[in-house]
């Protein structure tokens, strides 16, 4: 695996080998030198295109020495199609000899500079891609608080539709009151099993876990340390919407884009 794989990914929790890609000279902190890692490839939303495209860099990037065991690499990314360019940036944290010929990297934060050029989300993404883009944004600022609120809305909003899918009432009797979300989850999961099977009997501690968060039981170190493996599951649920023959024909004929986060999920989940 090259450098680029793991900068075309979201950052992880856990490390991966790459091949070296600063050679045997050492050099010191502050020091730059443009590397050939392959090319970097990131989907935005081109707003020239009006459609969603992969972004490219060039056969070569720009890495610095930020510390003895991180480096930060800069990235001009342009549309395939149309050409039109936005700047990205990484911190990649290396494990052991920073100059090895294979080395354990894993990128902690990754930012975009897209100007008025491309988005994330595109016009037509929907409710859900836009819960889970402004999550990653969050995280990536490192704001652990904000990125878990946005997953614990959008494991609230899919849980919610499928709800109104069932016919299984949001709120209490004649009231306007919604229900404690404890009960609607275990409702909705009686009803249409949303919750994958490998966690099944821990659904609600999935939205404790967010909850916490929020309501001030973590810090916001923790809050970055729990957002990988909470997104994770949070897409584990989506994606199993998705699959229900039921679900997925009640989800089109309400014009839903959850096929917007096909590939992020797919993604994930090989993960």
């Amino acid at each position: 695996m090259r450098l680029s794989d793991v900068l075309s990914k979201e950052p992880a929790t856990t490390t991966t080998q790459v091949e070296g890609f600063l050679g045997d000279r050492r050099m010191g902190w502050g020091k730059h030198k443009m590397i050939s890692v392959g090319k970097v490839a990131r989907n935005f939303f081109c707003k020239q295109c009006n459609e969603m495209r992969t972004f490219l860099s060039g056969d070569k990037i720009s890495c610095l020495i930020a510390a003895e065991h991180a480096v930060s690499i800069d990235v001009t990314l342009k549309c395939s199609l149309c050409g039109s360019s936005v700047e990205a940036w990484f911190l990649v944290s290396i494990d052991g000899n920073i100059h090895g010929r294979a080395v354990d990297v894993r990128l902690e934060r990754y930012t975009t500079n897209l100007h008025n050029i491309a988005s994330r989300v595109g016009a037509g993404s929907g409710e859900f891609m836009d819960l889970l883009e402004r999550a990653q944004t969050a995280y990536e600022a490192q704001l652990g608080a904000g990125s878990m609120i946005y997953l614990r809305k959008l494991f609230e909003a899919i849980t919610t539709q499928v709800a109104d899918i069932a016919g299984i009432g949001t709120t209490t009797g004649s009231s306007s009151r919604r229900r404690p979300f404890r009960k609607l989850l275990e409702e909705v999961d009686t009803s249409y099993h949303i919750i994958p099977e490998r966690f099944s009997s821990n659904g609600y501690r999935l939205f404790s876990e967010l909850s916490e968060v929020i309501h001030g039981d973590s810090d916001e170190k923790e809050a970055l340390r729990k957002y990988l493996p909470c997104r994770h599951l949070v897409l584990s649920v989506v994606d199993k919407v998705k699959v229900d023959n039921d679900l997925s024909t009640a989800i089109s004929a309400l014009g839903w884009d959850v096929g917007d986060l096909e590939a992020k999920i797919t993604e994930e989940l090989k993960t």
